[in-house]
Parts: C-alpha cells; sequence; structure tokens
C-alpha cells in the first residue's frame, strides 16, 4: 500500500468519520483512481471508523506543512 498526495486527495472530502468499506463506496461512486480503492482494501480493519485522512496515512501533509501563511496576504 501506498499513498501519494493525488491519492489521498481523492478521499479527503469522504465523508468521515466512515470505516473502510464505506470509504471504498466513496471511492468508487466519486470515480476515484483504482489505486486508492487498492489501498483502501489493503487496510487491516477490524470495523473500526477512521475521523480523517490522517488516520490511513499519519504522513498526510497539512496546511502548516507548505509554510503559507493566509493571513499575510
Amino acid at each position: 500500500m501506498y499513498w501519494t498526495l493525488e491519492l489521498a486527495s481523492k478521499i479527503e472530502d469522504a465523508p468521515w468519520p466512515a470505516t473502510k468499506d464505506e470509504l471504498i463506496d466513496y471511492s468508487l461512486r466519486s470515480g476515484a483512481p483504482m489505486e486508492v480503492i487498492e489501498n483502501l482494501r489493503e487496510i487491516e480493519d477490524e470495523g473500526e471508523q477512521y475521523d480523517n485522512i490522517e488516520d490511513l496515512w499519519p504522513d498526510y501533509p497539512t496546511k502548516e506543512d507548505f509554510f503559507f501563511h493566509e493571513d499575510e496576504y
């Protein structure tokens, strides 16, 4: 399983919190690439809910990681 910014962005707007099955369903309905669906299927799941993309990919960059300060403009 591997995540890239492009792949992760396809489920960033998913209806969080969500289970693995709900995320797969959302990905299928939204037309996400097969790599996203394959990544989600590879998750070892015990029926837990995920609150956000960081639960799936802990290294997912946030706005703070880009050093862009919106209040300066």
